[in-house]
């Protein structure tokens, strides 16, 4: 296992095709060599296109994102005015393509994963099945900061805890030095981006529709309507015409479009903690026709913040007694409250056990080979190897609270090194894998960007999902990180049908 990383770093990434920035005659060139076969037609289409007209289409597409207002926030960040900042996603107009046998394979590996997910944390809530049996040791669950003892027993419909899942997958050559998709990371508990997946793929119909009839291209646009069908089936019994609302934390939320852009997408409300009340231990929605039942909240606020009578007593983003009534069965909120025990980076190494437990299967998705520097030769493997690795907080998120060794300097790693040796339990150490490349737009021309791919499941009386996902791409040159508070872009993503 110790051998994962150096094996990876002699196998060169697997990009889908060679690129070169230089033009001839005013087209882009693309090498065709060594192209995969499911990029060929792409590949050829892209040879014959004039650079200028390409450079028009991206001015275009970024003009129609900002009048869209498809930005997100950057905590922290401050303009010159000393204000905060929102910035553009960078979108880029090379699409990532993937064929069907392929999809097919990851779309059981991820209902599979998220089922047993979702078998994992209705046990811990309940029977402690997995914990008794020693599978995973019970204080690394009980002990953890997104356990939620207030979920104890409570009924969640068709057991469902992560009703909207993103799940992180990438592409490294294995040990055979194959392509081979990988979970790198579990979001369960408010996963974000699916809007920028449909937003790309507008983008792209608008900017090249003559692609569209020369690639059957699986269609993601119906994702609306899945999530009103899965959030209105995890109503509790009883409610025949379930009234679903999105939560939001206001427009000052990094996310903020996303919330607004699905309630209007599913035709639902977008409202704050101060649209709702509790009385009787039933939710209510202030309207201008008088008070509405709300049956299912799709909240996009964290735990913590969700209602001041039981988490934090100066939350302003939540209501009081929601999780009264949601313990009295009154109310569903997806994801439930207490998911984030389950995508925590130190319970994650466990998920493939969590399969063969509940499930009785092997895991078709594998992780990423994980040390946990919580266990003492895990630790010692991680310390001296600080520059080949990359080190996570278990608690980080967005891409911080990160270590890339071969990216990071002397003093970044030791700065990184006392860290760790003060808290062991709250870091994981993985390879640096030689990630997936696509060919991607830059300022110089096109060149090889490391890539992710975010897939959103939806579990409620089914699990089902769209072909496709978030492409996020590191535009940075080699740099591995993609989130876009680390200044990464994303790309449209094409599954090819049959």
């Amino acid at each position: 296992m110790h051998k994962f990383d150096e094996m990876y770093a002699q196998l060169p990434a697997s990009g889908q095709f060679q690129v070169q920035s230089q033009s001839q005659g005013g087209q882009s060139q693309v090498q065709l060599q060594g192209v995969r076969e499911h990029y060929r037609d792409y590949a050829q289409w892209l040879a014959g296109q004039p650079q200028d007209a390409m450079r028009d289409r991206r001015e275009e597409a970024e003009m129609i994102f900002r009048r869209v207002g498809i930005t997100f926030a950057v905590y922290g960040a401050k303009d010159e005015d000393g204000a905060g900042t929102e910035r553009l996603i960078p979108f880029d107009l090379i699409p990532r393509i993937i064929p069907a046998h392929e999809w097919a394979t990851m779309e059981k590996g991820l209902v599979q994963r998220v089922t047993a997910l979702n078998r994992f944390l209705h046990d811990v809530y309940h029977g402690q099945e997995i914990l008794q049996a020693g599978v995973i040791p019970a204080e690394q669950v009980l002990n953890n900061a997104q356990f939620r003892k207030e979920m104890m027993g409570v009924y969640t419909p068709h057991h469902v805890y992560s009703h909207i899942a993103g799940v992180d997958i990438v592409r490294a050559p294995n040990a055979k030095g194959e392509g081979e998709y990988y979970v790198l990371e579990d979001n369960l508990r408010v996963p974000s981006g699916v809007s920028y997946m449909l937003e790309d793929r507008k983008m792209m119909m608008r900017l090249f529709p003559d692609l569209f009839s020369k690639h059957r291209v699986a269609p993601v646009m119906h994702y609306p309507d899945l999530l009103l069908e899965t959030l209105r089936s995890s109503a509790q019994p009883g409610a025949p015409d379930p009234t679903v609302v999105v939560l939001t934390p206001g427009m000052y939320n990094s996310a903020y479009f996303e919330h607004a852009f699905l309630a209007q997408q599913m035709g639902v409300e977008l409202v704050e903690g101060q649209d709702l009340f509790v009385k009787d231990r039933y939710v209510y929605m202030r309207t201008t026709r008088g008070p509405k039942r709300v049956d299912v909240i799709y909240r996009r606020v964290d735990d913590d913040f969700l209602d001041p009578d039981v988490f934090r007593p100066t939350s302003t983003l939540g209501t009081k007694g929601l999780i009264d009534a949601y313990s009295a069965g009154n109310v569903t909120i997806c994801n439930a409250v207490g998911t984030g025990v389950a995508d925590d980076k130190s319970i994650y190494p466990y998920v493939p056990k969590m399969i063969e437990f509940y499930l009785g299967e092997k895991p078709i998705l594998n992780n990423v080979p994980t040390y946990m520097c919580r266990n003492a030769d895990d630790l010692k493997y991680t310390l001296d190897n600080l520059k080949d690795l990359v080190v996570k907080e278990v608690h980080g998120a967005g891409g911080y609270g990160m270590l890339v060794g071969p990216a990071s300097t002397k003093a970044e790693i030791e700065d990184f090194r006392q860290a760790i040796l003060a808290n062991p339990a709250g870091y994981i150490a993985q390879p640096t894998l030689s990630l997936s490349s696509c060919p991607t737009y830059v300022d110089s021309g096109i060149a090889p960007r490391h890539i992710d791919l975010r897939p959103f499941v939806l579990s409620g009386k089914e699990v089902q999902m769209v072909p496709g996902g978030l492409t996020r791409v590191a535009l940075k040159e080699g740099s591995l990180v993609v989130n876009s508070s680390q200044g990464g872009g994303t790309k449209d993503t094409w599954i090819l049908e049959v």
